[in-house]
């Protein structure tokens, strides 16, 4: 305290003179209309300029709890669309009580928290697990596309299997002709993927938007996949080699949704009954 009152016993003359030069310049203000407004003007842009700045701070630190809302509105509204599909589908002028059918299918939202790209096995975890009622074989989707499926499960964590994996296939469709095949990488290039089993009679053309086809109950039909880049075909060939441009750029994937199928042990089980046992 005492080396305080010294600097300012020091500098006395110069603190004096400082303060007689704002005196002076709030009295020029005070007085002269010209100046005042001209001050009034620069400490508005001023202060504009701070509060610009400290929202736009804020609004780069909220981003995670902004993008964590999105996603969960994403499911939420996704879980709204399948139930109002499903009392259009079954409610032809009959009411249906099952909620199992209006409510085929439940979306939950996920963080990714870990993602690999270059492999020819691709995974990713999310930071949902058994806490969230996740189990394996569960389809993941973001609000682009398909993703891949659930493999393993822990308490607060699953990893999934990418659709960026040489051995996931995926049922697809091309939306405008309606002719069925496979989605599979071919572990090159993360976003290209290869359709195959697309005979020679199709017709399929550069554009062409794929999605899932809905012959599984794990992913929910008309899912988008991508659209179709290249078309080859070798006269020797059966089938086209199509290679399609994935809607997901799987390098900047933030949030996932699950899918719960609430049929699909229903529907393995009658699959299985229909399986010849070995003589």
């Amino acid at each position: 305290m005492e080396r305080l009152f010294y600097f300012l016993y020091q500098y006395r003359a110069f603190f004096i003179f400082l303060l007689l030069e704002l005196f002076c310049a709030w009295l020029i203000i005070r007085n002269n209309q010209y100046q005042g407004a001209q001050f009034f003007n620069s400490s508005n842009r001023f202060v504009a300029g701070i509060n610009s700045f400290t929202n736009d701070v804020r609004e780069y630190f909220s981003l995670r709890e902004t993008n964590q809302f999105q996603a969960e509105e994403i499911s939420r509204l996704r879980n709204l669309l399948e139930r109002q599909n499903q009392e259009i589908s079954l409610n032809k002028g009959t009411q249906i009580n099952d909620s199992t059918l209006l409510n085929r299918y439940e979306f939950i939202s996920a963080k990714v928290v870990n993602n690999s790209v270059h492999r020819f096995t691709n995974f990713l975890t999310i930071d949902k697990g058994e806490d969230a009622n996740i189990q394996p074989g569960m389809a993941v989707i973001s609000p682009l596309g398909v993703v891949g499926k659930v493999k393993n499960v822990s308490s607060h964590y699953s990893v999934v299997t990418s659709l960026l994996n040489i051995d996931v296939m995926v049922s697809a469709v091309i939306k405008r002709t309606g002719h069925y095949g496979t989605i599979q990488w071919d572990g090159h290039d993360p976003r290209i993927a290869k359709l195959n089993f697309i005979p020679h009679h199709v017709v399929p053309q550069e554009g062409d938007t794929i999605v899932t086809s809905g012959y599984n109950a794990i992913f929910p039909p008309g899912i988008n996949i991508g659209t179709i880049k290249k078309i080859e075909l070798s006269k020797e060939a059966l089938f086209y080699d199509l290679s399609v441009e994935l809607s997901q750029d799987f390098r900047k994937l933030s949030y996932v949704s699950i899918v719960k199928s609430q049929l699909k042990h229903e529907q393995d089980s009658l699959e299985q009954t229909l399986e010849v046992p070995n003589r």
